[in-house]
């Protein structure tokens, strides 16, 4: 089994929605709850519209634009897994209303250079096989190279989940990828968080 990951604008709109399918939480949720704007619930406005912000959001088949918001896995070329991953201020609900990136921290909401993995799916028929690993680990190269200082992520942590909840990642994924525990806001989710800048040189 090859596991290669690109950007999504480097994947087709197809291949991105054959990855989030047509039935299910992911087909309904088209990567929008945590980009929810100010006085927008997730229940009002269709997931035609939600889908039409995704396909803004990543801009997929267009290999030659700036920006992109997220990552498409294949395995052994058929799609079967997708990451969201760009600067956390991105994600414009997890900023203003969501409760566990920040309780008991100290941060600044609008740090555009810590980065975000909000979502982390695999594709029936693709899973236990390790992809969403792979996109986890890509997520850090990818926020890497485009000047991010920390990344983090917000999964569950416990296996007693049903699927919707399991679109976070779980702790299994993010710590193998070289994250590490920072919170544990809720009993179901932690915040989990790398770190990408060098440390700076110790004195003598």
């Amino acid at each position: 089994m090859t596991v290669t990951v690109v950007p999504a604008n480097e994947a087709t709109w197809d291949d991105l929605q054959t990855v989030l399918g047509t039935r299910g939480p992911a087909a309904r949720c088209q990567c929008q709850r945590f980009k929810l704007q100010r006085r927008e619930s997730f229940g009002s406005f269709p997931v035609e519209e939600r889908a039409h912000r995704l396909r803004q959001q990543t801009d997929c088949g267009h290999p030659e634009a700036e920006a992109t918001s997220g990552l498409v896995a294949y395995v052994d070329a058929e799609p079967a897994g997708w990451c969201a991953v760009e600067p956390r201020p991105a994600f414009t609900g997890l900023v203003r209303t969501m409760r566990v990136p920040w309780e008991g921290r100290d941060e600044d909401r609008t740090d555009e250079s810590v980065w975000a993995v909000t979502c982390v799916f695999t594709r029936q028929g693709f899973r236990r096989q390790g992809v969403s690993r792979v996109l986890v680990r890509a997520a850090v190269d990818f926020a890497r190279k485009r000047g991010a200082r920390a990344i983090e992520g917000y999964p569950i942590t416990t296996t007693d989940v049903i699927t919707e909840e399991l679109l976070v990642g779980t702790v299994g994924t993010f710590a193998a990828a070289g994250f590490t525990e920072v919170s544990r806001p809720t009993l179901r989710r932690a915040v989990m968080r790398l770190d990408l800048q060098e440390l700076p040189p110790t004195s003598g």
